[in-house]
């Protein structure tokens, strides 16, 4: 089904050769897709150090404030390219009082202001919109959400974090190494039943642990496309974040520009294609027709079964899936998916098509059709179908398909990503959800663990959900329900003038003389001061997960309503992981609060009422004497085995700053996305080569990293750290791995406001 190459591999007359003999691989490296187009926005002149300018924007209503708040405050004055603010996240506004609203109160305002793209709510998800409207064969996009990715049409997406549109916005570069880019050799054609999720699931399964394509490209190529429709290829390419790519890209072809001109922009279609003799850094080579209907279990993407599979072996797989959920869980609540067997078989009890994985045009096609006839039942289980834009809603409308799904007992809504994040069809305690979705982390149902509740939830392809429905909750593939006849083609037709009487359109058409509004849960970011020439961390919390989401470090849900005040969020920071860890770092914050105000008054800050800080000072002072609480500033950090998986949310990072975060120490970041985070919030991103067992130092060590600064501006390959014990300071090391020098900058400056403020 899937084979990997972890090695180099030669692309010529379509096939995939692993014979290197006389291939020059720099040169050959030039004949992929991305690095054309990656030398097209680059602005170095060094290919192996880009810096990429982007041709558009798009963030949504739970980033674009933050974004915006930090423009403002580095002297933003207009976008300088189009940037689109959608409002699919804070959709539900009753949520928080006036909170949400009055953060799309506040896009609309900039949008006018600054001269952008203002999509109201329940028009469009984010990546639907920026798919109709804003996608280009060989432009590039970047998007302050973690599913920016349009490769399927020809155009290389990132999701960052929010600082590094600001970047954008400020006409400042994305800084990286030149990334390696890596094969997605597609032969065969799907078999019937088998859609874009069950593709993706198989990929992310064969991937993701071991890291094949961990901040590289996935460059889709080979025979196997052109059997894909456009909408499938989509389906596919979406789910490509949760292998911890960089990005995608995909050959183009005549599908890819039927769907332009569909969407009535012929223009921007462009046929892509690797040149003669490509070279690349690695190969995942994919038989479509070998792959079955896929269910990733919880709690990841990548714990991913056949749908047979389960079936045949549903206890065992039941009883593993259970061992590991306890490592997620921190066995804070009793967790059992073996209750869920009646008979034999596996029931659910809730069903979800969804955002920008699930709610596309084929994908709901194929589930009414699947349905036709049928119902979903009138006891436990519900199936919820949201398409991704109204556009598709129409469709959907006039081809009857809407009219189908809703005879079966299925509710439509309108185009919302909170079943993705937790804000959504929350099912009951202990509750099993099946969604064609991005993501089952924790608590992306709605669970609160603090509070005894957990749901969970499995991905699955519409079809099979679908299916599932069929048989009223009991989990059953596609492919076994399916006849020769039960799939029918539907033409898409898009209707333009939805948008043109409902979204705001100023792009590059700024009026200064709008003011923007500020509802009163909308707060700038509080002052952050540059990094002192020592630091005192102290660690406030200790976490061993094999990975750990940002999910885990900010939960999603119901606390995204806060995510236009800084201080107010904050307060949830790590509340479903380490409830301890707030009031920890407040107490570290209020030393430094009052270290820099008996600085700032000329007077000598007094630690005595902190007898554990006191004699940490006088063991440090015996080997550094110089040591002052002029000189020494005082911080939180964290550790974390591999932190930073799934969403791209810079508060994962601004949360832990603003209670006075200066450090994370991990064995690994999983994203670059989560690294670039802390760096832009002026965090230093340690690694530590030790294992958990072996670490150090212990949560509420105090550790002293002496001339930090001067370490960080002499580019020091290895930092020198102490772990502060009774009467003694025991020496480690740590790295910050690799910086550029405006990064380096950051770090020194305090944040990227301080930076741009310079």
């Amino acid at each position: 089904m899937i084979k990997i190459y972890d090695h180099g591999v030669f692309y010529k007359d379509g096939k995939i050769s692993e014979d290197l003999s006389g291939v020059r691989k720099e040169e050959a490296r030039e004949q992929t897709i991305a690095w054309r187009i990656l030398k097209d926005h680059n602005r170095s002149g060094n290919m192996e150090k880009l810096q990429i300018s982007f041709d558009k924007l798009t963030s949504h209503d739970i980033t674009f404030v933050g974004i915006i708040q930090t423009a403002r405050a580095s002297g933003l004055e207009s976008f300088p390219i189009p940037y689109v603010l959608t409002n699919c996240h804070n959709s539900l506004c009753a949520v928080g009082g006036t909170i949400n609203e009055d953060d799309h109160v506040f896009g609309l305002s900039c949008a006018k202001r600054y001269g952008g793209i203002y999509v109201p709510p329940h028009q469009a998800v984010i990546h639907q919109f920026a798919r109709e409207m804003l996608a280009e064969s060989g432009k590039m996009i970047l998007g302050s959400d973690s599913h920016t990715r349009y490769g399927a049409l020809g155009t290389m997406a990132v999701g960052e974090g929010g600082p590094e549109l600001v970047k954008q916005l400020l006409k400042k570069t994305y800084d990286i190494d030149c990334p390696e880019v890596v094969a997605v050799y597609l032969t065969g054609e799907p078999v019937p039943g088998v859609g874009p999720q069950d593709v993706a699931l198989a990929i992310i399964g064969a991937v993701f642990e071991k890291g094949t394509v961990k901040n590289k490209v996935m460059e889709f190529i080979g025979p196997g496309v052109s059997s894909l429709s456009a909408d499938f290829r989509i389906g596919v390419d979406v789910m490509t974040t949760e292998t911890t790519c960089l990005s995608s890209i995909w050959q183009t072809d005549e599908k890819i520009g039927e769907f332009y001109e569909i969407h009535g922009r012929k223009e921007a279609y462009r046929e892509l294609k690797p040149g003669e003799n490509a070279y690349y850094d690695g190969c995942i080579e994919v038989d479509l027709s070998a792959i079955r209907p896929m269910i990733a279990m919880p709690f990841h993407p990548s714990n991913t079964y056949t749908i047979s599979e389960v079936k045949e072996n549903l206890r065992d797989i039941l009883a593993d899936v259970e061992k590991k959920a306890q490592v997620s869980l921190d066995g804070q609540v009793p967790y059992s998916l073996q209750d869920k067997v009646i008979d034999g078989k596996l029931h659910v009890q809730q069903g979800i098509i969804a955002g920008c994985a699930g709610g596309g045009f084929e994908n709901i096609c194929a589930a009414a059709d699947i349905l036709e006839g049928k119902s979903i039942g009138s006891d436990e289980f519900t199936l919820s179908v949201y398409p991704a834009s109204i556009p598709v809603y129409m469709e959907l409308l006039k081809n009857g398909c809407a009219a189908k799904l809703m005879e079966t007992g299925a509710v439509l809504k309108t185009a919302f990503c909170g079943p993705c994040f937790g804000a959504g069809d929350t099912p009951a305690n202990n509750a099993f959800s099946i969604r064609h979705s991005t993501r089952n982390f924790p608590n992306r149902e709605g669970s609160k663990l603090q509070n005894g509740q957990i749901a969970s939830v499995a991905l699955m392809d519409a079809r099979s959900i679908a299916a599932t429905a069929a048989n009223r909750g009991v989990l059953t593939g596609a492919d076994e329900l399916l006849t020769a006849d039960t799939l029918k083609t539907y033409r898409y037709f898009f209707d333009r003038k939805i948008y043109q009487n409902r979204v705001f359109d100023a792009a590059g058409k700024p009026d200064p003389s709008v003011a923007v509004k500020l509802g009163p849960n909308i707060k700038d970011w509080p002052v952050m001061i540059a990094l002192p020439e020592n630091i005192l961390l102290r660690v406030v919390s200790e976490i061993h997960d094999p990975v750990t989401t940002t999910d885990e470090l900010i939960p999603s849900g119901e606390t995204s309503s806060y995510r236009s005040n800084p201080l107010g969020l904050a307060e949830f920071a790590l509340s479903r992981k380490d409830p301890a860890y707030v009031g920890r770092a407040k107490e570290v914050k209020k030393l430094e609060d009052a270290r820099e105000q008996a600085a700032e008054a000329g007077g000598e800050f007094d630690p005595g009422s902190q007898p554990e800080l006191s004699a940490a000072i006088t063991v440090i002072r015996k080997s550094f004497p110089a040591v002052t609480f002029e000189n020494t500033g005082f911080g939180s950090t964290i550790f974390a085995v591999k932190p930073g998986d799934g969403s791209a949310r810079e508060q994962a990072a601004s949360c832990q700053r603003v209670l006075g975060g200066l450090a994370n120490i991990a064995n690994e970041y999983a994203t670059k996305r989560y690294r670039s985070n802390l760096i832009n919030w002026g965090m230093l991103p340690f690694l530590i080569d030790s294992a958990h067992e072996k670490l150090p130092f212990r949560n509420l060590d105090y550790i002293f990293i002496p001339d930090i600064r001067q370490a960080v501006s002499e580019k020091r390959e290895e930092i020198r750290a102490f772990a502060v014990k009774e009467n003694e300071l025991s020496e480690f090391t740590l790295r910050l791995g690799s910086l550029t020098d405006s990064e380096r900058q950051i770090i020194l400056d305090g944040c990227l406001i301080n930076y741009y403020k310079k």
